[in-house]
């Protein structure tokens, strides 16, 4: 029988089971419950100045069955282990700067080095994505910020960046990609606090004030003439839609730029993820869900990108299936993210949830 124990964050070891889920300030869960802890989720904890927390040792009651893995399933894990793909990874000292960088962008946006500030963000993050050949990104790492504007800007700059690599666009390009995403937002400044942070759900009156976001940053950013029309456009169009039913313009298809096309699913994912006044955050897989559901309004080839670059299951970790067999995730498919191969641990038996038809109904719980 396992027990639960607390533990200082100084000294808790990485493989530790944490039994507590940790949450940032906009509510969105950073560390689930039942995770197994690796040094960069330890060092996050540090660096949050949460001082303990409580730990699972042995396995819970439910998992008893499982204490001992089978050999054959030790054997089948290894034979079948293939390793994600690289993921973005931040320095904490990165995003110490992006953090405090944003925020003055956004509390400052008549300030005379603002052009200057808001490159030498963009160039850190570029750099954060460039050089380890990351391709792929687990929106749980990506925290700079506990405020919600400032966290959602980076997130979508960062998802924005890593979509826009895997579409083919240059490092000019994704500096200027960066850019769009990080200021995507800036109009908000200018939108009373009342709507802006309202608890509840906005009269129509309010929506449209709300919609006005995107115009009002691209006016803030033209009056600088220090920006591409390419930056420009990507801040000012990134809600409108392939359909025409967006805004501030209704343009359809092809005649929404790149960036915005990119930013638009970047946007939308990450918004779906976090917690707001008004709504509680979806769960990774259930908000990929609702985003690929949206073909019709979004970029597909950003749409595959972006699908091709979640990682919502880590190699090795443990799943619960809908059949309640508890299993290892062994291998990810870019081509169907929601669905990876699996070890169960009970019988050693090797489920390819994207190609066996047998287990096509399986879900994953956890």
């Amino acid at each position: 029988m396992g027990r639960r124990r607390f533990v200082s964050t100084r000294t808790v070891a990485a493989g530790s089971r944490i039994d507590q889920t940790i949450s940032d300030a906009t509510g969105r869960e950073m560390i689930k419950k039942g995770t197994y802890l690796d040094d960069f989720q330890i060092e996050y904890l540090q660096k949050r100045g949460i001082m303990g927390i409580y730990i699972y040792e042995g396995v819970p009651d439910d998992l008893e069955q499982h204490i001992v893995i089978p050999e054959a399933t030790k054997k089948a894990i290894e034979d079948n282990h293939k390793d994600d793909p690289v993921k973005v990874s931040i320095s904490n000292s990165v995003k110490e700067r992006v953090g405090q960088g944003v925020a003055y962008l956004f509390n400052a946006p008549e300030s005379r080095d603002f052009a200057e500030a808001t490159n030498s963000i963009a160039e850190d993050l570029t750099k954060s994505i460039l050089s380890n050949n990351s391709i792929a990104f687990d929106v749980r790492t990506l925290k700079t910020s506990d405020e919600y504007t400032f966290k959602h800007s980076v997130d979508v700059a960062t998802i924005s960046a890593i979509i826009g690599k895997k579409y083919g666009l240059n490092k000019g390009q994704l500096h200027e990609l960066l850019v769009a995403g990080l200021l995507h937002d800036m109009g908000k400044s200018k939108i009373p606090s009342e709507i802006l942070n309202k608890p509840g759900k906005l009269t129509d009156e309010e929506f449209e004030v709300m919609k006005t976001h995107s115009k009002l940053g691209y006016d803030i950013l033209k009056e600088k003439d220090e920006f591409s029309p390419d930056i420009l456009a990507g801040v000012l169009l990134h809600h409108e839609k392939l359909t025409g039913r967006g805004y501030p313009m209704g343009i359809k298809g092809q005649k929404i730029p790149l960036y915005a096309r990119i930013i638009a699913v970047a946007d939308i994912y990450d918004a779906l993820v976090t917690k707001r006044p008004y709504k509680e955050p979806y769960g990774q897989r259930e908000a990929m869900e609702i985003v690929l559901a949206m073909g019709d309004d979004l970029d597909l080839k950003a749409l595959e990108c972006f699908s091709k670059s979640v990682i919502l299951y880590p190699v090795d970790t443990l799943v619960e299936l809908s059949n309640g067999k508890i299993a290892k995730v062994v291998a990810n498919n870019p081509d169907y993210p929601m669905r990876p191969k699996v070890v169960e641990i009970e019988s050693g038996k090797v489920l390819d949830l994207a190609n066996d038809f047998q287990y096509n109904n399986i879900v994953l719980e956890s």
